[in-house]
């Protein structure tokens, strides 16, 4: 018996690749079917099925790919409706692979075909369970996904949630292990542990939500409590995992293409393309192309695209680091981001060559801040990091709501921007530069030494 846990860091997201006697499962695959086909390739298993424990809202699924490279059979739990063939298993029903048996549990509340799927050893022993977004490692998926406006609430589903704990997840016998389909990063929960896997009698005594003497409304208060609105794309994501979508090598054959600086710039004029440039931010500031929109590739890079890119047709063009041009399509067809159209062949050295035009963003560190200059300053991270320990006059515009929120800043004051690190307040200079605001200092450090500058309230 194999269990491999595929882990995507930028997603927090882990997929799962099951075989046994020659016979393979894939669990919650992502976009690309290639690291699957490898494995199964390398080992001489055959993938029969392709397993999702539900609709997926953070990233879209590579099950149709897989399916399409692979001839296995793509298996929902019940309820699952979809736009392409797929099997629709019962609740308790079970399917062989190789030795091993896989037995479906319909586990609904974080959405309403949520499936955990129990797997049995060759002696027919319970070994593992994949709980998807029902059950984390120190938390339960957030109930508020799949609401229906005028039917279902995030307290119904989470009342559903409760009942699938309690009568098909606690049962279980504690020595089983636990592999979710997301860790902490993930905007799926609220609550999730770094660890990304547990055994069963563990969660049943640290996770707060599984409580011997916790009540349904205590659970459904508790779980429902502090939701953050979720990013915008994740109903598109949902729409994508149920209706089918483009396939991977079609997006990659569009998006991985070189442009000369030439080419670049009168696709970007045509197309209305966003330049999206990904490279680290101590370079980006040094110089990009004008009206860029930074989100570096070695940060939390699709969720934030996620967030910050509204619409998901939207033409893309590429600034990356050598090297990292498909990478950088790859990793935006994970969450839908179809519609990338090439990279700037040579980066910005030969952008700079053709005599393209370049902008900079003064940036500097926190030895370097000096709060009795900075009039206006403007903290970019989460409220709940803002509440911590901020600086006396700075406003607090967390990065994801900057763009509503831009209406009550004038364009022609001088603002610093902070963040935790660098990261979060380059992306903002960026977006804020893009505005029209000239006049933007980015404070490219860590919290502490900013916040060292200056007392700061709690």
């Amino acid at each position: 018996m194999t269990i491999e846990q595929i882990y995507t860091g930028c997603l927090a997201q882990g997929a799962y690749y099951i075989a046994s006697q020659g016979e393979a499962a894939v669990i919650d695959p992502l976009r690309s079917p290639e690291p699957y086909l490898e494995r199964a390739r390398a080992a001489g298993d055959t993938i029969k099925y392709i397993f999702e424990t539900h609709f997926h809202a953070d990233f879209v699924s590579g099950h149709l790919d897989l399916a399409r490279g692979s001839g296995a059979q793509i298996v929902y739990g019940p309820g699952a409706k979809t736009d392409y063939e797929k099997y629709e298993a019962r609740d308790g029903e079970e399917f062989q692979l190789g030795a091993l048996t896989i037995r479906v549990l319909h586990t609904p509340g974080h959405t309403l075909e949520s499936t955990t799927f129990l797997l049995l050893n060759e002696h027919g022993t319970p070994h593992a369970i994949f709980t998807g977004d029902t059950l984390f490692i120190g938390d339960v998926g957030r109930p508020d996904l799949a609401q229906k406006k005028g039917a279902l609430t995030k307290e119904d589903l989470a009342g559903l949630l409760y009942d699938s704990l309690r009568r098909k997840i606690m049962l279980l016998p504690d020595d089983l292990i636990v592999y979710p389909a997301h860790g902490a990063g993930s905007a799926c929960g609220k609550k999730m542990s770094r660890e990304t896997t547990d055994t069963l009698g563990n969660q049943k005594a640290t996770n707060y939500a599984l409580r011997k003497d916790m009540t349904r409304e205590e659970f459904v208060r508790e779980v429902t409590e502090g939701l953050l609105p979720p990013p915008a794309y994740f109903s598109e994501n949902v729409r994508m995992n149920k209706a089918g979508y483009e396939s991977f090598e079609t997006v990659m054959d569009r998006g991985a293409v070189a442009l000369s600086p030439a080419q670049f710039e009168e696709v970007a004029n045509r197309e209305m393309a966003l330049i999206l440039d990904v490279r680290a931010k101590e370079d980006f500031v040094k110089g990009f192309i004008p009206n860029s929109i930074f989100i570096g590739i070695d940060g939390s890079f699709a969720p934030w695209v996620g967030e910050l890119v509204p619409d998901l047709q939207q033409p893309i063009l590429l600034v990356t680091e050598p090297g990292r041009e498909a990478e950088t399509v790859e990793r935006l067809s994970r969450v839908g981001y179809d519609n990338a159209l090439g990279y700037l062949e040579g980066g910005i050295a030969a952008w700079r060559t053709y005599g393209g035009e370049v902008d900079t963003i003064e940036t500097i560190r926190a030895n370097a801040f000096d709060p009795e200059r900075a009039e206006h300053v403007i903290d970019v991270r989460k409220e709940s990091e803002y509440g911590g320990g901020h600086l006396r006059r700075s406003l607090n515009l967390p990065l994801a709501g900057l763009s509503a929120a831009m209406s009550e800043l004038d364009p022609q004051t001088e603002y610093y921007v902070h963040c935790g690190s660098g990261y979060r307040s380059t992306i903002a200079a960026s977006i804020l530069k893009a505005r029209g605001f000239d006049r933007i200092v980015n404070v490219q450090d860590k919290v502490a030494d900013i916040l060292a500058t200056e007392s700061v309230d709690a």
